[in-house]
């Protein structure tokens, strides 16, 4: 194997690092820099990137010094960032974050992608942690960190490079960038608004699970039932006609059990969203050729992600969660969960960016105004920014105002340590305060600085 020479902009972002880790495992030299790491923010995983021998520099261009360098960005990324000048100036070639996963992705010789609205990264963990204990050695590409894999050594497990014939790995529809992926087997769990149009993403997971040589549905989304079968498996929470039907379903506040064709399983991870999610990874695996019975006792000691309503600690009778909702879809899904339990929500929820608020502003306020409960509160603070060009007509204020509308308690309070103070003096014995949102990763610190002046 040739050795190549990567530079990663933007290494520190959920969607490149696990893919800088991938590309270092396999002997390639890495570097990369991030506006994260000169601003000062999440120093610890920056840490860590450097304890695997990976080098990083400031974005202002200083790493990027020779043309045989492949300066890998996101599409987010624009031509005026001083990394890309330094690329163009000396001629180094310029790959997409797209384009590398998708061709070390297409080489290997069982590629699963996973895609859909929601559930992408949990349902693609389940299926790392399925062939993982299963002896399949796969390689994992992951969007959030996967708690079976992180360690003291490894807390930012987020990738897994492995030996195995399986690639598994989610896959991102709201750049178009599915469509650059040949999937033996193609997960598909839900559509539903969010960065695109319905018609836009009827038509691209349409194309992406028919190049597929099996399809995994959900029938429990109407969209994705309207799909052609003629390759696929499909799954369920209760329609008989799926390929996979779970049966005999209990709740309990930190799983569920439940059966599949039979056989017991029994998840550590809460929530009819998460047992979907196991349906769709116990039908992978079982399409990859793994026995259902075998996949079905792996899967029981899946311990989930992080920041998918993860614990931040209790205190004093209340519980901080930690969690990534941040379309309608999640959230939609993360109140469900909450509320098959008694207790009060205390709500903050910071948006990933204006142009999201934008496009499904309408759709959160609606789903806050269906899931909410008279009793819950919801506060905003702005959106996240982090510089650039963007419509800024829509901000959080657009959304308080519309949820207090439709009879639900919403604030808009800018800044974010005035929402921790807001929160902490309206929290009581039995309240959950419920951190949501995406881009972020000092969210979980804010959360866990909250468990810290609740316990004062």
């Amino acid at each position: 194997m040739a050795v190549k020479d990567y530079f990663f902009c933007g290494i520190g972002g959920s969607g490149m690092m696990p893919l800088a880790l991938i590309v270092a495992g396999q002997g390639h030299r890495v570097a990369g820099s991030d506006r994260s790491l000169d601003q000062g923010r999440t120093a610890p995983k920056f840490d860590w990137l450097r304890g695997h021998r990976i080098a990083l520099f400031p974005q202002d261009g200083s790493g990027i010094t020779r043309p045989e360098q492949i300066v890998v960005a996101s599409t987010a990324v624009e031509d005026t960032v001083p990394d890309i000048v330094a690329a163009n100036q000396l001629g180094a070639k310029r790959l997409h974050r797209a384009d590398l996963l998708a061709d070390l992705f297409n080489a290997s010789a069982m590629g699963i992608a996973v895609g859909g609205t929601s559930g992408k990264s949990t349902v693609t963990g389940m299926i790392g942690w399925i062939f993982h204990t299963l002896g399949q050695d796969p390689t994992v590409m992951n969007g959030a960190v996967m708690k079976n894999f992180a360690t003291p050594d490894a807390p930012f497990a987020s990738a897994l490079v492995g030996k195995g014939a399986a690639f598994i790995s989610e896959v991102d529809e709201s750049d178009g960038s599915i469509a650059l992926y040949a999937p033996d087997i193609a997960v598909l769990n839900n559509i539903a608004l969010d960065h695109k149009s319905m018609e836009d993403l009827r038509a691209l997971f349409g194309a992406f699970t028919a190049k597929a040589r099996i399809a995994i549905l959900n029938l429990d989304n109407d969209e994705v039932a309207r799909f052609p079968r003629t390759n696929a498996r499909t799954y369920s929470l209760g329609k008989t006609e799926a390929d996979l039907v779970a049966t005999d379903i209990n709740e309990r506040p930190d799983g569920v059990d439940f059966r599949v064709n039979g056989h017991a399983v029994s998840l550590r991870v809460p929530g009819r969203h998460n047992l979907s999610n196991a349906l769709a990874a116990l039908a992978a695996a079982e399409a990859a050729g793994l026995p259902l019975a075998d996949a079905a006792r792996a899967i029981g000691s899946f311990e989930g992600l992080k920041r998918r309503l993860e614990v931040a600690g209790s205190t004093r009778g209340i519980t901080v969660i930690d969690d990534f909702g941040h379309n309608p879809d999640k959230i939609s899904a993360t109140l469900a969960t909450l509320h098959a339990f008694p207790g009060r929500l205390l709500l903050f929820f910071q948006p990933h960016g204006y142009g999201p608020l934008k496009q499904m502003g309408q759709e959160l306020i609606a789903t806050f105004i269906r899931e909410m409960r008279p009793e819950d509160q919801l506060i905003l603070c702005d959106p996240v920014y982090f510089g650039g060009t963007v419509d800024r007509s829509v901000g959080s204020d657009v959304i308080a105002a519309g949820v207090q509308k439709g009879g639900r308690t919403a604030r808009h309070i800018p800044n974010r340590d005035d929402c921790a103070a807001d929160l902490i003096n309206a929290a009581k014995p039995g309240d959950r305060i419920v951190i949501m949102g995406a881009r972020d990763d000092t969210l979980s610190a804010f959360a866990a600085n909250i468990v810290e002046r609740l316990a004062v």
